[in-house]
């Protein structure tokens, strides 16, 4: 058993690092990170994930840009520790490797995957869909074949088919809410046939292959890149901000927190998408000039500079447009399309955001083959993926492997699916990095770097801070804390609902939501889903459908509550820890606030997370357990 936590002393790594010191090439400083760091942050958040936030907390969104924030900034605080202490390219993984033991720095290794490799496969599919809209714009229209996934076009063909059967036609499917299954189902319909239809995606490939090739190239070239990407779309982030300044209405942040602080953290998965990407810049250690000094400088300046202009964003799109309006997949161009003096910036807006979502690109495809060169260098993946290339010195092997486990899913990924498998792999690594901080404080023997967490001591914080949450929830919070332990019935999701009506309570259905809105609504899911939580909630009671059908009971309300039943044990451990072992409340803060952000993600993604980890301790045993460095030592 204990084999399984074996450890790796800093002495030990930093004496590696000193060998392989002369075959990286050295010429990151504190800016080129920073930049890298504003690479990865301002990306496909800023420009898309910022709209369902806003719609659900309305201007108040921009307190759950500051409370994301400060808890990335509790994590960056521990990364930039163990990025002084160990100055290496194994970024978490290294880090658990000291604190924790091997089996730890294996899972987190493998977490990573979840960040690196599985995000770039958003960012690939999410670039294409702006690439072919810009094209498109320009009067350059690809095959819609081209432009899409396989299962993706074929889900939409069988959706349009069905309803044609039913008596539907093209055009009015595409004047209603699901008019964007009508590519769908050309792509598939449309498609040459070679034994099956062939359904490719391909600027989401060629993206991949280029941005793959770049990495390859080397990493000053990717520096060169992303400095100049980041120089771009920072330019017009500021133009939005200044523009967008002067037709700012002040009605419309009235009312500021429409859905109470519910609505505001109903974002909370999307605003985490939208910080994701500032540990990967850990991940260059080994190519930085001086990344004792550095690295912690670099994360730094990137999270306060992101941070400021997402929340200056947030007030100004809340400012220009009522916050009901912004349930839309482009919030930013959607904001300036609709005002006629505006229509030019639209454009400026739908190219930036290719440039913003191909800069990210690059960080986080630096940043996976780094992990492996460093997990092959202690015997964990096989020797390839620790290959230098001769002339580029970098991660040959791991660098076109890395561009695989990309291009590959994209022919067949369900996007939902990934992004959030991306956000609970980057939050669990988080938590795991804060957890080892806390673990070196409790050593009084630990070995520490250049730079040093402040220390607070938790075990007189702990108790002001749990009092004051109890107070709120007690008061502020109270119906809502009855309802979660007493395992009140809870709304029906609405695929389930619709799912269980009989044809008549459809029929039902409809005429009363016409009657309630004056139009006529088409398709009852896709109207359901455009409300907020709450309005979903008073708009399901007025349904003539039989009241069971409405509401979950029991074990289907308990079990979405299991997250969150985690997440107060966890709590309540460490406030009891705080009296016995010596407890900093930074890294503490951070544990608990991205162990928060997983426990809103929802059962589902915590099986698909242990389901990964599950297949990850398989490959473990079945080789890097037996082929460790620090097996026989």
């Amino acid at each position: 058993m204990s084999q399984l936590f074996r450890k790796k002393t800093v002495e030990s790594i930093l004496a590696e690092s000193h060998k392989n010191s002369a075959t990286m090439k050295r010429t990151l400083g504190v800016r080129d990170l920073t930049g890298f760091g504003i690479a990865a942050i301002v990306g496909a958040g800023i420009f898309s994930t910022i709209g369902r936030a806003s719609f659900e907390g309305g201007p108040a969104v921009i307190f759950l840009f500051i409370f994301t924030a400060i808890a990335c900034g509790f994590t960056a605080f521990a990364y930039a520790e163990f990025a002084s202490l160990v100055p290496v390219s194994g970024s978490a993984y290294t880090y658990s490797y000291v604190a924790f033991g091997e089996l730890f720095a294996w899972v987190i290794g493998w977490a990573l995957i979840m960040e690196y490799a599985i995000g770039n496969i958003v960012l690939a599919i999410s670039w294409s869909d702006y690439f072919t809209t810009l094209l498109s714009g320009l009067g350059i229209h690809l095959p819609e074949w081209m432009t899409m996934d396989y299962f993706t076009a074929k889900n939409g063909f069988e959706f349009v088919t069905n309803e044609l059967a039913k008596g539907k036609t093209l055009e009015g499917i595409a004047n209603s809410p699901y008019a964007q299954e009508i590519p769908k189902y050309l792509a598939y319909k449309d498609a040459p046939f070679v034994g099956f239809n062939l359904v490719v995606d391909i600027p989401a490939l060629l993206i991949t292959f280029l941005i793959t090739a770049l990495v390859y190239r080397g990493i000053n070239e990717s520096r060169k890149a992303s400095n100049a990407m980041v120089v771009l779309k920072l330019a017009v982030v500021f133009l939005v901000i200044i523009v967008g300044a002067f037709y700012v209405n002040p009605d419309n942040w009235n009312p500021f927190a429409p859905n109470g602080i519910g609505g505001v953290l109903a974002g909370v998965s999307s605003v985490f998408y939208a910080y994701i990407g500032f540990d990967a810049i850990s991940t260059t250690a080994e190519e930085c000039k001086d990344p004792k000094r550095d690295l912690p400088r670099g994360i730094f300046a990137s999270i306060i500079i992101c941070t400021i202009l997402y929340v200056l964003i947030a007030m100004v799109i809340t400012g220009m447009v009522h916050y009901s309006e912004l349930n839309v997949g482009d919030p930013l161009a959607y904001v300036f399309d609709k005002i006629q003096d505006l229509k030019w910036l639209a454009g400026i807006i739908a190219f930036s955001a290719v440039i913003a979502m191909a800069s990210v690109f690059i960080v986080f495809q630096i940043g996976q083959p780094r992990i492996w060169m460093t997990m092959s260098r202690d015997g964990l993946l096989p020797k390839k993926f620790s290959k230098l290339h001769p002339k580029f010195k970098t991660p040959s092997f791991a660098t076109i492997f890395t561009g695989f486990v990309v291009g590959i899913p994209i022919l067949f990924t369900d996007l939902e699916l990934v992004v959030d498998a991306c956000s609970i792999g980057t939050l669990f690594a988080f938590v795991l990095v804060c957890a080892a901080v806390l673990r070196m404080d409790a050593d009084p023997n630990a070995k520490r770097g250049n730079f040093k967490t402040p220390f607070i001591d938790a075990k007189f914080v702990m108790p002001i801070v749990t009092f004051f949450v109890i107070a709120v929830c007690a008061t502020t919070f109270k119906a809502d804390m009855a309802d979660f332990f007493t395992n009140k019935p809870q709304p029906t999701p609405v695929e389930k609902f619709v799912g269980s009506l009989t044809s008549k309570e459809l029929k039902d259905s409809y005429t009363t939501l016409n009657n309630i809105t004056g139009n006529e609504v088409e398709y009852l899911d896709d109207y359901l889903k455009s409300l907020s939580s709450e309005q979903y909630e008073s708009t399901l009671q007025k349904l003539p459908v039989y009241e069971d059908k409405k509401t979950e009971k029991g074990w289907d309300v308990f079990k979405h509550k299991i997250p969150m039943y985690i997440f107060l044990l966890i709590y309540i451990s460490m406030v009891i820890r705080c009296y016995f072992k010596r407890t900093s409340i930074i890294p503490l803060a951070g544990m608990l606030c991205c162990f928060y952000m997983m426990a809103q993600l929802g059962l589902k993604n915590w099986l698909i997370f242990l389901i990964w980890l599950a297949i990850g301790l398989v490959i473990y045993f079945a080789y890097g357990y037996r082929k460790s460095k620090l097996r026989n030592i």
